[in-house]
């Protein structure tokens, strides 16, 4: 079995190195597979950053509205809303939705 070994060494050695070298190829940390699960957090991660972004717009120019140039009809639509308050003779409907 020794004589076997010492004739096939380099066949032997290049056989272990190529194993190492495939897994490591496929399972590493740096590996194919580890490529493609961060490659789908990246993406999850830009698309939550474009929404938070989006947000961050959004609020900025409610922000903006309500700075010393007041623009009367946001905050009108905003007493409306958050109060139900509306002006004389007008009449204010609900609308319930049946969400079960």
């Amino acid at each position: 079995m020794l004589v076997n070994i010492k004739k096939n060494y380099f066949t032997l050695i290049f056989t272990i190195l190529f194993l190492y070298f495939f897994f490591n190829l496929l399972d590493g940390e740096r590996g194919l597979i580890s490529y493609f699960e961060k490659k789908t957090i990246l993406e999850k991660l830009d698309d939550e950053k474009n929404e938070i972004s989006n947000r961050i717009n959004e609020l900025e120019f409610k922000n903006s509205l309500l700075t010393d140039n007041l623009d009367l009809d946001y905050i009108e639509i905003l007493i409306r809303e958050k109060f139900l308050f509306g002006k004389e003779g007008e009449k204010i409907y609900l609308i319930k939705s049946n969400e079960n």
